[in-house]
This record gives C-alpha cells, sequence and structure tokens, in this order.
C-alpha cells in the first residue's frame, strides 16, 4: 500500500480509503469483517459524515474500531442538519451549529478527537468567515487536527483553498467525471490534496451495464468499458484496478475512497490493490482519447 501526505497537514494516508456510507446499517459483522480485511490491506483512511443514516453510520464505526482508534485516520463531515421530522436534512453551515455538531460526532465514534474534519457541501453564500473560526477553533481545542471540504463547485473550494488552512477536498472524480482535472494543480498548489470519490462512477466502470452518465450517452459509457476490458485482459489487471488507480495518477489526488458493502467485494479490493503498481498512465490512452474530459458548467 502506498501512503500519501494528505495536503499541508502531517496525515500520512493510504492511497486507498474506505468510504463508510457504503456500510450496511445492522451489519455489524459483516462491517467489522470489511474493516478487519481492510486493515490487512495496509488501509489506513476511514471516510464518513454525521449525515449518513441519521448518524448510525459514525456510531457503527465507532463501536467497530473502539480499542484500535490509533490505527485508523478518521475523516468525518458536517454542515448538514436533519429536521426534527425525518423527512431531509437543511444546510446548516453557522458556527454554533458546527461546534455542536462536533460534539455530537465525537460521541457517536467514540472518540475525543477527529483527523480531518470535512464541510459537507457549501455555498458562496455561507458565513465564510464563521465557518473559518468555528474549524480554527476546534483545532486549537484539540478537537480535530485539521480540516477540509467537500465539494464540486469550483468558486466554493477554491475560496477555501486560497483563503482559509484547509487541507483537503472531497470530489467525485473518474474517467467518467474528469470534471476535477481542470484544478487539479490550482489545489495542489496551494497545499490542498484531493480525495476521490466515485472513482468505480456507480459500478459503470465494473460490472454494471452502460447506461446514460454525467453528460455521456449510454454508447460513450459502453465504448469506455469495452476499452477498459480490453485494457484488463491485456495486461492482466482488474478493471476495478484500472478505475480506482485512474485518479491516483495525477499528483493532487492523495485517496481513491471506496464503498464496501460485502466481504466478497472487500476481496476483490484486496486484489486490485496488488494490481496497482502495474498500472500507468498510458495505459488509459485508448479511453482518454475516446472520450473528451468535461467541464463544471456553474459554480465557477
Amino acid at each position: 500500500m502506498q501512503y500519501n501526505q494528505l495536503g499541508k497537514s502531517t496525515l500520512e494516508i493510504s492511497s486507498i480509503g474506505l468510504g463508510g456510507m457504503s456500510l450496511v446499517p445492522g451489519k455489524e459483522k459483516v462491517n467489522g469483517n470489511i474493516l478487519a480485511q481492510i486493515k490487512d490491506f495496509g488501509i489506513n483512511y476511514l471516510d464518513t459524515s454525521d449525515l449518513y443514516d441519521r448518524g448510525e453510520n459514525e456510531k457503527g464505526i465507532g463501536k467497530l474500531i473502539s480499542g484500535e482508534r490509533q490505527d485508523w485516520i478518521l475523516a468525518t463531515k458536517v454542515g448538514n442538519k436533519w429536521k426534527e421530522d425525518g423527512s431531509g436534512w437543511d444546510w446548516a453551515p453557522s458556527k454554533a451549529y458546527i461546534l455542536k455538531a462536533v460534539e455530537d460526532s465525537l460521541k457517536r465514534l467514540k472518540t475525543n478527537y477527529i483527523d480531518l474534519y470535512q464541510l459537507h457541501g457549501g455555498t458562496l453564500e455561507d458565513p465564510y468567515d464563521e465557518i473559518v473560526e468555528a474549524f480554527e477553533q476546534l483545532v486549537k481545542e484539540g478537537k480535530i487536527r485539521y480540516y477540509g471540504i467537500s465539494s464540486i463547485r469550483p468558486n466554493v473550494f477554491l475560496k477555501y483553498a486560497e483563503d482559509s488552512q484547509v487541507v483537503s477536498n472531497m470530489m467525485q472524480y473518474s474517467l467518467l467525471d474528469r470534471r476535477p482535472e481542470e484544478y487539479l494543480q490550482q489545489l495542489k498548489a496551494k497545499g490542498v490534496s484531493v480525495l476521490a470519490r466515485g472513482s468505480v462512477a456507480q459500478g459503470l466502470l465494473v460490472d454494471k451495464p452502460a447506461m446514460e452518465y454525467q453528460e455521456y450517452s449510454a454508447g460513450q459509457v459502453d465504448t469506455v468499458k469495452r476499452h477498459l476490458a480490453d485494457i484488463a485482459e491485456k495486461h492482466g489487471v482488474s478493471k476495478l484496478a484500472l478505475a480506482i488507480k485512474y485518479p491516483l495518477l495525477h499528483d493532487a489526488v492523495a485517496a481513491s475512497v471506496v464503498g464496501i458493502r460485502t466481504e466478497d467485494q472487500a476481496a476483490d479490493l484486496g486484489k486490485a490493490i496488488q494490481d496497482l503498481d502495474k498500472i500507468s498512465l498510458d495505459l488509459y490512452d485508448p479511453i482518454l482519447k475516446s472520450l473528451s474530459a468535461k467541464k463544471y458548467t456553474s459554480h465557477r
């Protein structure tokens, strides 16, 4: 397993991370086995959010890693407040809410510190100074080690990269969504690493039948899938390995964060990790030549 420095932080995170949202509520034994498997692979980055399963995801992870907290780089997110009637959530990025929400997350995660606390979204209308003050206060209090953002809005994540001490931005990035590439070097220059989510494009790059995705037609997606299968066969690597490695070939990206729901999927990931060193950027030439990269059209 390769480990990368997360932005300007001192955190060294595994190049493959686990997105906790995929863990199935109530499947404690299965989820525990998954965490044990990925730990054996060398994965140390574990990402969740207070939004997932109304906090139950944090609670489940906290229970599972109790006793081995020091072995994990633990990340969670804040900013979405569940409505009292459970019908949905509101965006609530106030300083007061962040300071309250972190206490709830710490309690659910059974820890006294969070390695990476991320703003779960963001707009230009948010009380920016107030948000940064909240994160900086939490760093000083030792409740969080570093803070980041999770955003696909360029005008938002670039503002945080320029004017705050964020160390990361989590954003959707895959062979079928190359929009982040326009901004990777800008982020890196500011000491901000990208955490790539969605690297398998909802399964389309692995085993899900071709369908329309983002601005690409089902036919374009099918072309990518066929190229990917040919590359995998020719070079003796898995399609999963090719999917999760692509973002990592860009030096602004610290980790591909993947979701796992079953022990079989964890085993497949373990095999894919063994293939990663065999994969270089030139292998993707047929795909990159057949599919032009899109750019973000709003929030610029």
